[in-house]
């Protein structure tokens, strides 16, 4: 399963509707298990960024069509990154020339 981190900002609907936040957190863990993606942490944060969550998926298309459904409520603005892992990063360091 690949990681991918995403970076979530409250839209006005979002901000608008704040007492609902964790509500929807659970709806998108709920989501999430349908669109067969895990959801390893949902955190809310100070900053640029309201929002961190990492999940797991199968594949890009898999997250991409995830975070499309997430996005069509209105109540966030996305960014995703794959995420590697130490050993992940290591075989990809692996196969650079020496």
């Amino acid at each position: 399963m690949a990681l991918y981190t995403v970076l979530a900002n409250f839209t006005d609907q979002g901000i608008r509707n704040i007492k609902d936040t964790t509500h929807r957190a659970e709806a998108v863990e709920g989501a999430a298990r349908k669109a067969g993606v895990t959801v390893k942490s949902i955190q809310w944060t100070l900053g640029a960024y309201d929002l961190i969550c990492q999940f797991e998926a199968p594949d890009d298309a898999t997250v991409t069509a995830f975070g499309l459904t997430i996005g069509m409520q209105g109540n966030v603005r996305t960014q995703t990154l794959r995420t590697y892992t130490r050993d992940e990063m290591n075989a990809i360091l692996a196969r650079l020339p020496a």
